[in-house]
């Protein structure tokens, strides 16, 4: 069935319009699907109150179009939730609802309390197997079994740009991600298990710092927990060119651990180019920058 956009000339639906954006809906012309589409986009999230019924069509094309467009709204709505979460809060925000957060924006169907139960799951078994260990490198070493040889974590060295390595609740579903993100998971079981664990955030890796009053370990979550020492830092830092100041082995605040990840989604996004997400990303750069 063709059509035109003059078919689309409608502001708040009615029943009788409403079934007529339905029907254009399906359509298999996708020039059509897309003024309906945009059509429907310009009425606003309302649209979402007698779109839904029709994700469970029994047309599948309707079915799979009309869950795009809710999404869409979806999508939206996180934006808005991210943005404002992050002009609120600035450099101290709270990072885990800042992650999560963060990842209904690309995935909106994120159940939050599901992922934090299975953090909180990994950190009570963590906490059972680290009564008995002596010293920093005995709970490292019980964190870094659990972790990447039990669970299966693993740095995606096969596909690093793919966005997906950066938003954490993938990271869990897959059990891959990159360095900040894996970091980000470390911290996060950290501090359910009050241990002494920041993020350093140095130019062009990211690992977790452990500093006691009497050992310091800094441990590198995308190659498997492995720990380092100062000296190892300083030299990977020389080898690769960024040379060494003290700072780039500070701990790094929330919110810039925040700005880091988006900072790296920009980039892929750019890279792939995918302008609207890149522009998205640039939004919660500005946000976070503020």
């Amino acid at each position: 069935m063709k059509a035109t956009t003059a078919n689309l000339a409608v502001d708040a639906p009615a029943a009788r319009q409403q079934a007529a954006l339905l029907t254009l809906l399906a359509d298999e012309d996708p020039g059509v699907y897309q003024a309906v589409r945009d059509k429907i986009l310009g009425g606003g999230p309302a649209a979402a109150g007698w779109l839904r019924a029709h994700t469970l069509s029994d047309e599948p094309l309707l079915r799979r179009r009309a869950t795009e467009i809710l999404r869409h709204f979806a999508r939206l709505e996180a934006d808005t939730r991210f943005v404002a979460f992050c002009i609120a809060h600035g450099e101290n925000l709270d990072l885990e609802e800042g992650v999560w957060l963060l990842a209904q924006t690309r995935h909106p169907e994120t159940n939050v309390a599901a992922y934090r139960a299975w953090l909180d799951l990994f950190a009570e078994t963590l906490r059972e197997r680290m009564v008995l260990k002596d010293g920093a490198a005995g709970v490292l070493s019980a964190m870094n079994t659990y972790l990447f040889d039990e669970l299966g974590f693993r740095g995606n060295q096969e596909n690093y740009y793919e966005p997906d390595n950066s938003y954490l609740n993938r990271v869990i579903d897959r059990r891959a991600g990159n360095p900040i993100s894996l970091c980000v998971l470390y911290w996060l079981l950290a501090r359910r298990l009050q241990l002494p664990i920041a993020g350093i955030a140095m130019p062009g890796h990211f690992l977790c710092r452990y500093q006691s009053s009497t050992e310091t370990f800094f441990i590198d979550a995308f190659n498997r927990g492995k720990l380092l020492t100062r000296a190892d830092c300083v030299q990977h830092l020389q080898r690769s060119g960024h040379g060494f100041q003290e700072p780039f082995l500070a701990p790094a605040s929330s919110g810039r651990t925040l700005l880091r990840m988006c900072s790296n989604l920009h980039q892929i996004y750019a890279h792939r180019k995918q302008p609207e997400e890149a522009a998205r990303l640039q939004r919660y750069l500005v946000a976070l920058a503020k």
